[in-house]
């Protein structure tokens, strides 16, 4: 046996990547065995002809394996046939795809994907970090599969304009920043898309939320009550958003807001906008504030914003308080009062000049409900407190808490959902009254 095939463990499932790929494809004899055939193979391939067919994919498929056989019988390599079916997937990859991030991209457990440099790829499950069983070559090699992912997308990265946020064709979130801004290699971190949002059922088996949170959420939808979702990086926002929206009636007509479009709204009657950023070839920004005062022309039942982060919160609370109610948006921050701080200071910077109180005021008569989720320190997401905008006392918010999440100890992912007695306010408008049955007095 050869010190390359030594340095390899074959995989007991090629499919499975955590543990089998460990050792296997991560060896420097490893990476320069399949370099060298992944270049002949290059010489052999036309790839403007390669079309995306499967006659295409077997005629690619096969000149990598014939690449194999000769470098195998060339350098005496002794390679098993699960050896053989990874290096020429792991080719494959390079050739038509994305390279090592293809198998991370294809597996439905991963949610996140994360790159700090050529050798050090990381990856999120069920919340939790990970090293991934991939690597690069180098980082020229890194800054080749990011130019395909940017260049696919329109976008340019290089020492000019370090920095790329973007979504890909499959609606995946990529960042990508570069030296020299980056000091230590390429960065480059994906948030993949869901094709299909989580049902609400699905949402309470992950943790999050209780069948009782679930349904009174659900009822706030359907009653049409303006809701803001508030957390941190990474806390489950956007997810929570999507699986909200999936009880808005179907007869709706629904504008939706977004810097990158992660919302997937199962409703027929949706128009999806997405903001812009100045291109290379001059065409101008197009920010959210310029999307929303359209869509308050399009007719809309409701506006749903992705993310409330500048000038645009004007026109959404607009929207919310002047006939658009039902209307949902998400704001990074880590509590509800601080929720209502950032959108008093985001109305602050859209030139909305008032005093104190009757700004405030403003705020507590367009939002109705304030829905908090937390990444607790263990990685898993719970919905940390329901709290109902009642309105101003002198110049204070006050909020009725109705659900929280009490942990076994601080930042815990362990605990337990409490329903406080707390009646809410708006009980009477609900579609589905509120009863004694569900922990509210009547």
């Amino acid at each position: 046996m050869t010190m390359l095939s030594s340095a390899w463990t074959a995989p007991s499932s090629i499919g499975t990547l955590p543990d089998a790929a460990a050792a296997f494809g991560l060896s420097d004899a490893y990476q320069a065995t399949k370099f060298t055939i992944f270049a002949q193979v290059l010489e052999l391939l036309d790839l403007r002809n390669i079309a995306a067919d499967a006659s295409s994919a077997r005629a690619v498929r096969t000149t990598i394996e014939e690449g194999i056989q000769r470098q195998a019988l060339r350098e005496g390599l002794a390679l098993n046939s699960a050896e053989r079916v990874w290096l020429a997937d792991d080719i494959y990859h390079e050739i038509t795809g994305l390279g090592p991030l293809d198998p991370l991209l294809a597996d439905p457990s991963i949610d996140d994907i994360i790159v700090n440099g050529a050798r050090h790829v990381f990856v999120e499950r069920a919340g939790q970090l990970e090293i991934a069983p991939a690597r690069f070559r180098d980082d020229a090699h890194l800054m080749t599969i990011i130019q395909r992912i940017v260049s696919a997308i329109g976008r340019r990265v290089d020492e000019a304009s370090p920095f790329v946020d973007a979504r890909l064709a499959d609606g995946s979130r990529v960042n990508v920043i570069v030296p020299p801004i980056a000091l230590d290699g390429p960065m480059l971190s994906i948030r993949k898309f869901k094709p299909e949002p989580m049902t609400g059922q699905e949402y309470v088996r992950t943790g999050a939320m209780d069948d009782a949170m679930l349904a009174f959420l659900a009822n706030a939808v359907e009653s049409r009550l303006n809701i803001l979702i508030c957390g941190g990086t990474g806390s489950g926002k956007t997810t929570l958003l999507n699986t909200l929206s999936g009880y808005i009636g179907e007869r709706e007509r629904l504008i939706t807001i977004e810097d990158a479009a992660e919302l997937r709204l199962r409703q027929s009657h949706v128009v999806r906008l997405e903001t812009r950023p100045p291109t290379l070839d001059g065409a101008r920004e197009v920010p959210a504030r310029d999307l929303l005062r359209n869509a308050l022309r399009m007719r809309p039942d409701r506006i749903i914003l992705g993310e409330v982060r500048g000038t645009e919160a004007v026109e959404m609370l607009q929207a919310m308080s002047t006939g658009h109610a039902g209307s949902m948006a998400t704001v990074h921050a880590n509590s509800d009062r601080e929720a209502l701080s950032r959108i008093e200071m985001l109305l602050n910077f859209g030139g909305l000049q008032t005093d104190l109180k009757t700004l405030r005021r403003y705020i507590a008569s367009s939002i109705e409900l304030i829905v908090h989720i937390q990444r607790m320190g263990d990685g898993r997401r719970r919905i940390h407190s329901i709290a109902e905008v009642m309105g101003l006392e002198g110049d204070t918010f006050v909020l009725n808490q109705l659900y929280r999440f009490v942990p076994v100890s601080p930042m815990s992912g362990e605990g337990g959902f409490e329903q406080l007695s707390n009646r809410p306010f708006f009980a009477d408008r609900l579609k589905r009254p509120v009863s004694v049955a569900q922990g509210w007095a009547a």
